[in-house]
């Protein structure tokens, strides 16, 4: 069965530490602590005295002063790898943390999960072709030598930087190296660490090289895994669950987190809030626990991208040049149907064609697959569509010869409405508004990955008014941009009603506009 030794980097707080330390070696499994140089003597004589009986706790012989971005956390790392190689003789696997990380998992579902597969798990992503660098320099971390931190010392570093390059002083990457990138959360096998350090002291070229590279813990044991290990041998992920902001900072998990956490397919979790202690408590207790079955639906990225974009709906600064300098044309009328459930909005669409000779287009701005004539290309990707949007239009008129058109619309799309209500064209909107039930929303929350088919009825049960409140908010700013000819149908009015505005909205007579609104199951999920 697998043992982990856990390599430990921290800075703060030593009674969490103490905590963090004897919690995780409590079933048999040992740490390596590297306590940051630049802390407190007192800090580091208090972790050392509360872990002092503890023979599943090493240190590093050496203490580092670690600076973000510097090859000092490389070297701390190494250094607190190299004291569990020699202190552990029985781990068979060693997994890096800092202290913001907790279990999110039983060590025996970890053990056995470690156990299924003979692989390291490493993000490992070509440097270059890779898109894991989102903005910012990239090969300018490489080719140029970086001695300075940029954090403390910001002068120094940008001014190395700026000689180097008026002077062109780059070099060479290793010509036997290919630089890999990823997480510097990893969790790899004993026979792939003392790989590692054997390399290091075969290649001090290679060190020398990674020492003046900016950010390398990012790099360096990235390349190292994907140059001395077989490729079907190395999981290009991490076992620690990690989110960002949209500011690039980390997400930070809190007391109400828990169910959250227990769900995702990882190990471990960073960054958990000093102040959630009860979420502390749990997940200590947790590793201990025998016996526990997790429910992994893996919606938490989804989920928090879903409930963080609200409120932050806006318009662009200015319109595209083609939206502004075109129309649909004066003579034409766009008849937009408006439906949360796209299965109504398509049933009813169908029931149109066979009424009327009015052209259809199901959801055009939000389903690839939607069923449209070659344009010339504007109509192959969703972003093309979005991007020229009345230019598409257009062509669909005229494809169809037609002077009418109706479109369908998901509620959400309220740039679109408001786009094309603006427009010269006469525009009509038809709103239907249906009925959602738990099992609906539940249904839903699955097709947009906000839950999955192991999601705990818990999560679900908390997500479910959200989901609910989103679609009502989404109804409520149509109806506040106060559009004109605006129509609505509603599963809870008797056909005639409805059969009143599918008249005005299509211009029908009333007999055919109420074989419409009679059209059988036409609100069943």
């Amino acid at each position: 069965m697998a043992k982990i030794a856990f390599i430990l980097l921290c800075h703060k707080d030593p009674d969490a530490v103490i905590k963090q330390a004897q919690s995780l070696t409590a079933v048999g499994d040992y740490m390596s602590i590297h306590f940051d140089a630049s802390a407190p003597q007192a800090a580091y004589d208090k972790i050392r005295k509360g872990l002092a009986d503890n023979p599943n706790v090493t240190f590093p012989k050496r203490r580092l002063r670690c600076g973000w971005g510097e090859w000092s956390l490389v070297q701390a790392t190494l250094n607190a790898v190299e004291a569990a190689v020699e202190a552990f003789p029985r781990a068979t696997h060693f997994y890096m943390l800092s202290g913001d990380c907790m279990a999110i998992k039983s060590a025996e579902y970890a053990h056995e999960f470690l156990d299924r597969r003979e692989v390291d798990y490493i993000e490992s992503f070509d440097y270059f072709k890779s898109d894991w660098i989102k903005t910012g320099w990239k090969e300018e971390r490489l080719i140029y030598r970086h001695w300075f931190n940029e954090r403390t010392q910001k002068k120094r570093f940008y001014a190395a930087f700026n000689l180097q390059k008026r002077l062109g002083l780059t070099r060479r990457i290793p010509e036997d190296i290919e630089v890999m990138i990823g997480s510097q959360w990893w969790c790899l096998r004993r026979r792939t660490v003392e790989w590692i350090m054997d390399f290091c002291k075969r290649r001090p070229d290679v060190l020398r090289f990674f020492r003046t590279t900016w950010i390398p813990d990012e790099t360096f044991f990235q390349t190292l895994v994907r140059h001395l290990v077989p490729e079907h041998e190395i999981e290009s992920r991490t076992l620690t669950f990690l989110m960002f902001t949209d500011y690039g900072m980390p997400v930070v998990f809190y007391n109400d987190h828990y169910d959250l956490l227990l769900g995702q397919d990882f190990l471990f979790a960073r960054k958990i809030s000093p102040e959630a202690r009860e979420l502390k408590r749990r997940l200590g207790v947790l590793y201990a626990s025998e016996g526990v079955r997790f429910q992994i639906s893996n919606e938490g990225r989804s989920l928090f991208k879903f409930l963080t974009g609200k409120g932050r709906i806006g318009r662009r600064f200015a319109p595209r040049f083609w939206e502004t300098e075109s129309t649909l044309g004066r003579e034409r009328e766009l008849l937009i149907v408006v439906c949360k459930k796209w299965h109504v909005a398509k049933r009813l669409l169908g029931r149109i064609r066979q009424l009327t000779d009015i052209p259809c287009i199901e959801y055009l701005f939000n389903e690839e697959s939607c069923a449209l004539p070659d344009l010339g290309g504007i109509q192959s990707t969703m972003g093309k569509r979005h991007r020229h949007r009345r230019a598409l239009m257009r062509m669909l008129f005229d494809y169809f010869e037609s002077d009418r058109l109706i479109v369908c619309l998901d509620p959400a799309n309220l740039d679109l409405l408001e786009d094309f209500c603006g427009d010269r064209a006469v525009t009509r909107l038809l709103e239907i508004e249906c009925q959602f039930s738990d099992s609906y929303l539940i249904g839903h929350a699955m097709r947009v990955g906000l839950a999955g088919d192991r999601t705990p009825k818990e999560t679900l049960s908390r997500l479910l008014p959200t989901i609910r409140n989103d679609m009502v908010h989404e109804s409520d700013r149509i109806r506040d941009a106060n559009f004109d000819n605006h129509l609505r149908v509603r599963e809870t009015d008797p056909p005639e009603i409805n059969a009143m505005a599918l008249a005005a909205f299509l211009g029908l007579e009333e007999d055919k506009a109420r074989a419409i609104a009679e059209t059988e199951h036409l609100f069943a999920d």
